[in-house]
């Protein structure tokens, strides 16, 4: 992509998300996610009903009537947006591609992250981690990753998301929020790595969806990948009965992909490619 192209199509990604993030999205952000925990922010007099324990007694002794201590929610956040980049992710039967719209859940994700003052850092991975970009405030670094998700040219074709959560893990020490945006065709064993990113960092999985992959479109004969072994096999996609196997196994990936986020307690949101992103997200930031 040359670079005039790139610059404009980031441009245009940060006008459309802007309003939403302000007007939209901010808040619903800052609800959602608590922060780090309390910090010490100032000393004031007592008032009637303030708690016992928040009395400050050297205060209190220095100048012999009572004072408390007063304590803020500490804001600061690490965002992290795990980014599926392997082969499916260009697939798109409708209104774009799943990438473009990994695109743009990750920009509103960034975006909302530096209006309230968080850093924000990717990881891109597909069957083995193709970038990782360490976590700054800041519109211009929201930029960079941006870019660098539209210019990110993928070694890997396959998808093990297991790679991408162990270097989450191993990488990030302090608890951070880290958004899993992925169709979860992985035919890794990726449960193990889920389970220890939950318990120490609090983890989203953003399930991505194309609506032809349940009503497959007519395109005669083509090579499928079975998402489980990994084998490939040859189907007619004209096929009635050859269409409903897709939509089942397509059903059933799903609902094994729900079962084990509720088991782990995991938030989850799936969007398709041929919807408004702006219902979906707001609806589950509301519900978090």
């Amino acid at each position: 992509m040359e670079t005039s192209e790139l610059l404009k199509k980031i441009r245009h990604l940060e006008i459309k998300t802007k309003g939403l993030t302000r007007h939209i999205f901010s808040g619903q952000y800052h609800s959602a996610f608590k922060g780090r925990g309390m910090a010490f922010s100032e000393v004031r007099n007592y008032h009637f009903g303030d708690e016992v324990r928040t009395i400050d007694w050297n205060v209190t002794a220095r100048f012999s009537e009572p004072y408390v201590k007063v304590f803020e929610e500490e804001r600061e956040l690490t965002v992290m947006l795990i980014i599926d980049v392997s082969g499916s992710s260009e697939f798109g039967t409708k209104q774009r591609t799943k990438k473009e719209l990994a695109l743009e859940i990750s920009a509103i994700l960034a975006f909302s992250a530096i209006s309230n003052g968080d850093k924000v850092g990717a990881i891109f991975v597909s069957d083995k981690v193709e970038r990782f970009i360490a976590p700054e405030k800041g519109r211009k670094h929201a930029l960079y990753i941006l870019r660098e998700l539209i210019e990110q040219k993928t070694r890997g074709t396959q998808t093990d998301l297991q790679e991408g959560l162990k270097y989450f893990t191993n990488t990030q020490k302090k608890r951070s929020i880290a958004f899993l945006i992925s169709d979860f065709i992985d035919d890794h064993d990726y449960i193990q790595s889920l389970k220890v990113a939950r318990k120490k960092h609090d983890l989203i999985a953003i399930q991505l969806f194309d609506p032809g992959e349940v009503e497959f479109p007519d395109l005669g004969i083509i090579k499928i990948q079975d998402a489980e072994t990994g084998e490939p096999f040859w189907i007619d996609s004209s096929d009635k009965k050859a269409k409903e196997q897709l939509k089942e196994m397509t059903i059933d990936r799903q609902n094994k992909i729900d079962k084990e986020l509720k088991r782990f307690g995991i938030d989850s949101v799936r969007i398709s490619t041929d919807e408004d992103i702006v219902k979906p997200m707001i609806k589950f930031f509301k519900n978090r």
